[in-house]
């Protein structure tokens, strides 16, 4: 992988902290004697629907998600990839990925859902502008 596209809510708080904190991660090796680069869009942007007509492009705005050079993950799985780019934690995502810890993977997820919930309210509203409060909490 030399590239990763990372859909995320730009109206949404928790959303861009979690795009300032990816961006300021020390990229790990992509296996060619590169590193993983990594390139964030907006979800539901013209730019998202233009680079990928076949996503739903809706749920991007519920759920992280990322994509490859042909492949899409939703949920655990993007956060997993997201993890694996980085040097720091590459290891953590590797263990992550083991079926036996996919459970705490998703568990982080739907924390971070809650979370996202639950910073919106704070924030001054039921949800960030354009969310609909439908974020997959059941993985």
């Amino acid at each position: 992988m030399r590239e990763l596209t990372v859909l995320y809510d730009e109206q949404c708080g928790l959303c861009r902290r979690f795009r300032a904190w990816l961006a300021a991660q020390r990229p790990a090796p992509n296996g060619d004697g590169g590193v993983v680069h990594l390139r964030f869009v907006a979800a539901g942007s013209a730019d998202a629907r233009a680079l990928y007509p076949g996503l739903d492009h809706a749920a991007t705005l519920r759920e992280v998600t990322v994509a490859d050079d042909g492949s899409v993950y939703v949920g655990d799985r993007a956060w997993i990839v997201c993890l694996w780019t980085t040097w720091e934690h590459r290891h953590t995502a590797v263990r992550l990925a083991h079926p036996a810890m996919r459970p705490v993977a998703r568990a982080m997820v739907q924390a971070a859902a809650g979370l996202r919930s639950w910073t919106s309210v704070r924030e001054g509203g039921d949800y960030a502008d354009r969310c609909d409060g439908t974020c997959d909490v059941e993985g």
